[in-house]
């Protein structure tokens, strides 16, 4: 009878990942903008719809946004130039730029749907307009990749996996399968990454700013790892020295 009820229990577990897997593979398109193949399950709308309930909650975790008014309008009028002058013109999204309060963490990052962030410990770094552009290209980059769609229709088809293993097999194993679903979900983030990297050279050369000065914008996120960062391995980023590379790379591809 336990034989049996084992049985059963694969069955079941095969079933669930089968249905993920259908799911997953049956929601592709190519998108217009990168030509790449992508598996998404959400619309533009919706996207828009998650970045918009998002953006309160993730400004308030770095302390609100920034008081000064000039450096804002300075950051609306850096991030509406590169998206006026490239193919995220053609988008459906609404692109805002936000510049936030938190003096500490060097980072920037964009929402689903347009809604982009810099904060001013990142801000503070950077010596140029050209720089400015360089980040803001990249998160720009992110939105028009649909990426965090990507992502996130990537993630439930992790799930259904784990939750299938652990169904037809057992918790443990499932643990372990979480562990492998997770590195490979990383290297998918490395992967967008450098792509962000290529369509921001392209929205600055497109938008008549120096795409080399992107390259210090790495030197920057380089230097604030310090000699402890996390392997490339183990991080969704890769290293910025291969970064520097691609964006070499890119420029010498886009440059008019």
């Amino acid at each position: 009878m336990k034989r049996g009820n084992s049985k059963v229990k694969l069955l079941i577990g095969a079933a669930i990942i089968l249905f993920g897997v259908i799911k997953y593979y049956s929601n592709s398109e190519i998108n217009e903008f990168t030509g790449k193949k992508q598996h998404i399950s959400i619309s533009t709308e919706d996207e828009i719809a998650i970045g918009l309930q998002t953006a309160p909650e993730m400004a308030q975790q770095h302390g609100g946004l920034y008081p000064d008014q000039n450096y804002q309008k300075f950051v609306d009028m850096v991030g509406q130039k590169l998206v006026t002058n490239s193919v995220a013109k053609q988008t459906n999204y609404q692109y805002d730029f936000h510049l936030l309060k938190d003096p500490q963490t060097i980072n920037a990052f964009a929402l689903p749907g347009g809604q982009i962030f810099i904060t001013y410990a990142l801000f503070s770094k950077l010596e140029n307009e050209d720089q400015l552009a360089g980040v803001l290209g990249h998160e720009i980059g992110h939105v028009v990749g649909r990426h965090s769609a990507e992502r996130m229709a990537k993630q439930g088809l992790t799930e259904t996996f784990v939750s299938g293993v652990a169904v037809g097999l057992d918790p443990n194993t499932a643990q372990g399968a979480a562990a492998i679903a997770n590195v490979i979900n990383m290297s998918y983030g490395r992967d967008d990454e450098l792509e962000s990297d290529e369509l921001g050279v392209r929205f600055m050369i497109d938008a008549g700013y120096n795409p080399i000065e992107l390259i210090g914008v790495m030197e920057i996120l380089k230097a604030a790892a310090g000699p402890n960062k996390t392997p490339e391995r183990m991080s969704t980023h890769p290293d910025p020295e291969n970064r520097i590379e691609k964006i070499k790379q890119a420029i010498e591809k886009y440059k008019k």
